[in-house]
């Protein structure tokens, strides 16, 4: 399906009253237009910036249930999360597969530990396609994991989870939702609810593009902006109580051969209680989280000083050639939106990972929390609350078996693997024109093939659209997505019919942004401390 921009605000001239109107394009919010579009709703969905531009671009990208959260005893949360990891490998099996982690164990005691705990994981989850737990002999795990420093190794644990790409399934989402008749628009600011009494009747938004405004109506608003959910909160109740704790998390990127082997590391247990996955992505290693409670919020955050040391010095024990910060190609942050509790606490752990879903008393529904993995269960959840306040008629929920946009069984890490069903289109332009199937970058696989068809097929608007989220080269090597800033903003321009003047500022836009993935161009020990929260 084809997300066109024009025949979206062509369809909203036409229609001023929608039956749901979601705001915000991240996975919630993506999540929750392809459950009422598919149940027949007319559905329509605004985001501000681009789909997923916040925190769904920015995970560990794995779908998994969390051995962690079981290791602090929330069953209930793994159990849901492990069900919805296989819903997710089945109906999207281009974009999840199934990752060997191996955690590595240099005490006999932890061998034991780890394997009864995995072996419960394997229990919760049940049958499906994803391989049990096993004990690894250290030779078995130097194999798997070549990078890895032998010194103290007694074995491993291997188990299995889920990984993806975030941001291409946001997209396949909204490819999906639109599908089922949804109508999405990015870069659509909502700058108002407005009131029948006091019940929410409807919002206006501004196109960001045009500068239009627009006043619709709707059966039921909901609130899906993730960190955000307290400006739309605010618009209906100024002066109400935050509802979310933002916590950071950020990521590395390092050269494959840092690991080097197909399988991912896992350390159960950091200096200070954290888990770090080191993840084999798209021929990278990914590095990660973190999980640092902030005061502040930005749809552009950044990862802080201490965090980076924290990545760095903690992989440096385990692998066997350490990380430096010359190493990185890409650094990045994301910010959970964690269900704050009602009482005053910096600490993490003591804040919900379930989702929150709450009623205002002008009727505005508000989802918030949770995590990728279950973004189909907190959409469900989010449209049964609204037929059970009567505001929609009663309809089923169908998302269990709804294939996602791009569904395809093919081989993992194939050439356009990731477009599943829509690498034909790829492959026809390439067809038609043998120039376009060149690489953009002698270091990267993508053509200009995919920069086009990204722009034609998938709305993306700007260079930071196409080299972010479409085609996810910043999140990989912020360098070469500078270098390729210019010819991007070019093609664009082009396809858009946008200026020579238009064309210079997206580019100098996306430069100024690179420099935050670029740990070199950082000045010494200059990360937003300021941000942070002293416990």
């Amino acid at each position: 399906m084809k997300l066109d921009r024009n025949s979206a605000i062509n369809k909203l001239e036409e229609q001023q009253t929608w039956d749901i109107i979601i705001i915000g394009g991240g996975a919630t919010g993506l999540g929750t237009a392809v459950d009422a579009a598919s149940r027949g709703y007319k559905t329509l969905l605004l985001e501000q910036d681009d789909f997923a531009k916040g925190t769904s671009s920015r995970s560990t990208k794995l779908v998994h249930g969390g051995v962690r959260y079981l290791a602090q005893g929330d069953i209930a949360l793994v159990y849901e999360a492990l069900h919805e990891r296989s819903l997710l490998l089945k109906n999207a099996p281009h974009l999840v597969h199934d990752q060997e982690f191996i955690i590595p164990c240099y005490a006999w005691n932890t061998k034991y530990m780890y394997l009864l705990g995995l072996t419960f994981y394997d229990l919760l989850a049940g049958k499906n396609d994803f391989r049990k737990s096993t004990f690894l002999k250290k030779d078995a795990v130097i194999k798997a994991i070549p990078g890895l420093n032998p010194k103290g190794l007694i074995g491993g644990v291997s188990y299995s989870d889920g990984q993806f790409d975030d941001a291409r399934l946001a997209i396949n989402l909204a490819q999906t939702a639109a599908e089922h008749g949804g109508v999405l628009l990015n870069y659509a600011q909502v700058t108002g609810l407005t009131k029948q009494g006091d019940k929410i009747s409807g919002l206006r938004f501004k196109d960001r593009e045009s500068g239009k405004v627009y006043d619709l109506q709707a059966s039921v608003v909901i609130n899906a902006t993730g960190v955000f959910v307290d400006e739309i909160l605010k618009m209906d109740v100024p002066k109400g109580d935050p509802l979310v704790r933002p916590s950071q998390g950020a990521h590395v990127v390092l050269d494959q051969s840092f690991l080097q082997g197909n399988s991912a590391l896992m350390i159960p247990k950091t200096s200070d209680g954290r888990v770090l996955f080191a993840v084999p992505w798209h021929g990278k290693v990914l590095v990660g989280t973190t999980d640092t409670p902030l005061n502040e919020h930005s749809s552009e955050p950044r990862p802080l000083e201490e965090e980076i040391e924290f990545i760095l010095s903690t992989a440096g024990k385990y692998l066997s050639k350490a990380p430096t910060r010359a190493d990185v190609l890409s650094a990045f942050a994301g910010l959970r939106p964690l269900a704050a509790p009602g009482k005053d606490t910096n600490k993490t752990k003591e804040i919900s990972r379930s989702h929150k879903l709450i009623v205002s008393k002008s009727e505005l529904i508000t989802i918030t929390g949770g995590k990728w993995t279950t973004y189909r269960k907190m959409a469900m959840d989010v449209v049964d609350k609204a037929i059970a306040m009567g505001k929609l008629k009663q309809a089923a929920c169908v998302t269990r078996t709804t294939k996602i946009h791009g569904y395809h069984n093919g081989p993992v890490g194939a050439p356009l693997a990731v477009y599943g069903s829509d690498a034909a289109g790829i492959e026809a332009l390439i067809a038609q024109n043998p120039d376009l199937g060149k690489r953009i970058h002698p270091a990267h696989p993508y053509t200009k093939a995919e920069v086009l068809w990204v722009i034609r097929n998938e709305m993306a608007r700007t260079v930071e659209d196409v080299l972010a989220r479409r085609i996810r080269i910043l999140f990989l090597d912020a360098a070469a997505a500078a270098a390729l800033a210019p010819m991007v903003a070019a093609i664009l321009a082009e396809e858009l019919n946008k200026d020579a003047a238009w064309i210079k500022q997206q580019t100098e836009s996306f430069l100024a942004m690179t420099r935050d993935y670029l740990l070199q161009s950082w000045p010494a020990k200059e990360a937003g401390k300021s941000y942070v929260t002293e416990a």
